[in-house]
C-alpha cells in the first residue's frame, strides 16, 4: 500500500481558487474531519451506482460480471488509508476534469462561503461546492488515486497531490475497473488506521449506503446496507420497527405509536418517525437531543435536524431521507430551503393525521399519550397560530360527567343536552376540588357536563381559543346564567328563605366580622348544595389570567374575592337566626374556610382546627345540658 513511483508523471499546476480553497481545508476547516471518510465513501457510492446505469445499456465495458463493494484498508507500519471501489472508473483526462479542477460550483463560491466562518464548519461547507473530496487533505500528507476506465480502449491513470500547489498526473498499471484513493496519513490522524474508529464513523454517517462497506480484513460488512424506511410498510415486521427503534434510540420500551411513510410528490421524501414510550430520556438514551437524523441519498448529513418538524412535535424520534434534500445543505441554509420547507409542512401534517386518526380509533392508547405529550400540542395551539386550527381536535380534557376518561371537545358537543348554547368549564388544580366545585352545582343539576381544566397549560389554551365551532368556552364560575334556557323555570324557582331585611343584616354581620378578608359578600341563587362559593369582584382579573400570572410572576398577588352565600343552605338559615355571639363570628370564619377549600386555596390549617375542636365543644355542651 506504499506509493509507486509514477511513471510518465505530467506536473499540472492547480488554478489559483483551487490552491486557496486547499490552504483552508488543510490548514482552517478541520474540528470535524470524520466527514472525509463520508465524503470519500459518497463518491465511491456513486461511482457503482454510475456503472449500474451504465451496464442497463451498454455491456461493452471493464469487468461487466461484478459485486459492487467499497473496501477501506489500513497499514499501520505505512501509515496508509486505502479506499477501493468497483465503480465506473476515470480516465486521465476525468481525473484532471474531476481532481484537478472544482468544476461546476467553483472554488471562488467556496472561498467567499468560507470566508467568514469561523474555524469548525468544515461539516457546513464541504460537499456544497463539489469539494468533497478535497475533504481528505485535512488528515493526509498527500493522496494517490489510482483509476481504471469502465471503456476497455481507456488506460488506467494515477492522480497524487500532496495538497500544494500542483497535482500529478501519470500511468498507471491497473487492470480492474473502478478507483483506489491511498492517502498518507498525518501524524496526527494516525486515529484513522483503527477499525473500529473507521466503523464508527460509518455507523454514524454512511451506514445506509446502498453497497456493502468492508474495513481491514473483515467479511463482516460494517454497514447495515437495508435502510428499513425505504421498505414498504407491508413488507416489515412490526417487530422489525421495535428493533430498529431500540437499535436507533437505545429505549427498550415500546414506542407508542409509529409512522411510516413514502412520498413522491412535490419531493420524494421516506420517513420513519416514532413517538417515544416518554418524553424524558434516560442516561443510556443514544439520542441525547431533539431532532430527526436526515439523509440525503441514504447519506447521513445531520443528526439532530431540528427544522423539519414544528417545534411543538419535537418529542417525535425518527429518521428523513430524501433524493431532493441536497448533501450540502446546512443549518444556516435549512430555514430557507424550499424542499425543507414543503417536507416540514408534509411531515406536521401526516403527524397530526395519525393523531386524529388515533384518537378516534383507539382512545384509551390515546389518552395515554396525551397524558404524556399533551402539553407540546397545547405549547402549538398558544405559540403556532397557524397550527391552531390543525391542533384543536387532538386536545383532551377531563370532564364532569366521564370519570376518569378523557374526552374531545367534538366529543363534548356531540353530547350536549337540548338547549345548551355553550362550553362550562371550571379551573383548578385538583380533579376532586374541580369535582365537587360549588361553581358548577347548577349545571350538575342540570345534567350538563363541565371540562375539568388542571394543567398550567389549560389557561393558555382557553384564552386562545375562546370558542369551538359555533359554541362559546365559559368558565362556569364567571358565569351568571342570565339567559333563560340555560336557568330554572320560574315555577321551579323557589322564593328566598330569608326575608330582605334578615339578609341585609347577615350581609352586614358578616362582612363586619370578615373585614379585610372579602371584597364583598352578596347572596346568590347559582348554588345548590354549598352554602357559599368564592368569586372574583367586578373588574377584577379574568381566573384564567390569575392562573396565568401565578404561573409567569411568584409574587403574583391574587385579588380578594366576594364571598357568595346560598339563602337556602339550612347553614345560613342558621347562622341568620343567630344573635352576634362568639359561636356566630366562629360559624362566618369556618364558612369561608370552607368556601376556600372548595375553591382550591388553603387556609390557615391551625386556625380552622382550633375552631373546628372549638365548635365541637359548644356541641357537646349543649348536648351535656
Amino acid at each position: 500500500m506504499a506509493k509507486s513511483d509514477p511513471k510518465n508523471k505530467k506536473a499540472i499546476p492547480f488554478k489559483a481558487e483551487t490552491k486557496q480553497l486547499l490552504d483552508i481545508l488543510i490548514n482552517s476547516l478541520y474540528s470535524d474531519r470524520d466527514i472525509f471518510l463520508r465524503e470519500l465513501i459518497s463518491n465511491a457510492s456513486d461511482a457503482i451506482t454510475r456503472i449500474n446505469f451504465e451496464m442497463l445499456t451498454n455491456h461493452n465495458i471493464v469487468d461487466p460480471d461484478f459485486t459492487p463493494s467499497i473496501h477501506i484498508k489500513m497499514d499501520k507500519e505505512a501509515g496508509t488509508l486505502l479506499v477501493t471501489d468497483n465503480g465506473i472508473g476515470m480516465n486521465a483526462e476525468e481525473m484532471v476534469d474531476n481532481l484537478g479542477t472544482i468544476a461546476k460550483s467553483g472554488a471562488r463560491s467556496f472561498l467567499e462561503a468560507a470566508k467568514d466562518k469561523p474555524e469548525g464548519t468544515a461539516n457546513d461547507l464541504i460537499g456544497q461546492f463539489g469539494v468533497g473530496f478535497y475533504a481528505a487533505f485535512m488528515i493526509a500528507e498527500w493522496i494517490d488515486v489510482t483509476s481504471r476506465s469502465y471503456r476497455p480502449e481507456d488506460a488506467a491513470a494515477k492522480w497524487h497531490s500532496s495538497g500544494s500547489g500542483s497535482f500529478s498526473i501519470s500511468e498507471a498499471e491497473k487492470t480492474s475497473r473502478g478507483s483506489e484513493i491511498l492517502i498518507k496519513l498525518k501524524e496526527d490522524a494516525k486515529e484513522y488506521l483503527d477499525e473500529f474508529r473507521l466503523k464508527e464513523i460509518i455507523r454514524k454517517h454512511s451506514n445506509y449506503i446502498p453497497y456493502p462497506i468492508f474495513v481491514g480484513d473483515s467479511t463482516e460488512q460494517a454497514n447495515a446496507e437495508t435502510t428499513i424506511w425505504r421498505q414498504s410498510p407491508s413488507d416489515v415486521k412490526d417487530e422489525d420497527y421495535e428493533k430498529f427503534y431500540q437499535s436507533f434510540t437505545m429505549d427498550f420500551d415500546k414506542p407508542l405509536n409509529k409512522l411510516h411513510l413514502s412520498i413522491d410528490a412535490p419531493f420524494q421524501m421516506y420517513a420513519l418517525l416514532y413517538i417515544p414510550a416518554k418524553p424524558e430520556r434516560t442516561m443510556f438514551s443514544l439520542r441525547k437531543e431533539d431532532g430527526l437524523q436526515l439523509y440525503a441519498r441514504k447519506v447521513l448529513i445531520q443528526d439532530y435536524c431540528t427544522t423539519l418538524l414544528p417545534r411543538y412535535y419535537r418529542f417525535v424520534e425518527g429518521v428523513i431521507d430524501s433524493e431532493d434534500i441536497p448533501l450540502n445543505v446546512t443549518r444556516e441554509t435549512m430555514q430557507a430551503n424550499r424542499v425543507i420547507l414543503t417536507l416540514k409542512k408534509i411531515l406536521a401534517g401526516k403527524i397530526t393525521d395519525v393523531l386524529k386518526k388515533w384518537g378516534t380509533e383507539e382512545k384509551e392508547k390515546y389518552a395515554e399519550f396525551w397524558k404524556k405529550f399533551g402539553v407540546f400540542i397545547c405549547e402549538g395551539i398558544v405559540t403556532e397560530p397557524d397550527a391552531k386550527e390543525s391542533l384543536v381536535p387532538l386536545v383532551r380534557y377531563r370532564a364532569l360527567n366521564h370519570g376518569d376518561a378523557y374526552i374531545s371537545l367534538a366529543d363534548y358537543v356531540l353530547e350536549m343536552k337540548p338547549g345548551q348554547d355553550k362550553i362550562y368549564y371550571v379551573l383548578g388544580e385538583h380533579l376532586e376540588t374541580l369535582r365537587n366545585s360549588p361553581h358548577i352545582e347548577k349545571l350538575r343539576k342540570k345534567g350538563y357536563d363541565v371540562l375539568l381544566l388542571t394543567d398550567p397549560f389549560d389557561p393558555f389554551v382557553i384564552t386562545n381559543l375562546e370558542k369551538y365551532q359555533d359554541f362559546a368556552l365559559v368558565n362556569a364560575a364567571t358565569e351568571k346564567f342570565n339567559d333563560s334556557k340555560e336557568t330554572e323555570t320560574q315555577e321551579e324557582k323557589k322564593e328566598p328563605a330569608l326575608e330582605p331585611s334578615v339578609s341585609e343584616e347577615l350581609i352586614a354581620r358578616i362582612k363586619a366580622e370578615l373585614g379585610e378578608a372579602i371584597a364583598d359578600v352578596k347572596t346568590t341563587d347559582l348554588l345548590v348544595e354549598s352554602p357559599a362559593r368564592l368569586v372574583d369582584a367586578d373588574g377584577a382579573l379574568s381566573p384564567e389570567m390569575q392562573r396565568m400570572y401565578q404561573l409567569m410572576q411568584q409574587d403574583f398577588q391574587a385579588p380578594k374575592k366576594v364571598l357568595e352565600i346560598n339563602p337556602e343552605h339550612p347553614l345560613i338559615l342558621r347562622l341568620a337566626k343567630l344573635k352576634d355571639s362568639d359561636l356566630s363570628s366562629k360559624i362566618i370564619h369556618q364558612i369561608l374556610d370552607g368556601a376556600k377549600i372548595m375553591d382550591g386555596e388553603t387556609p390557615d390549617q391551625y386556625a380552622m382546627l382550633n375552631r373546628v375542636q372549638s365548635l365541637i365543644i359548644s356541641l357537646l355542651d349543649q348536648n351535656s345540658e
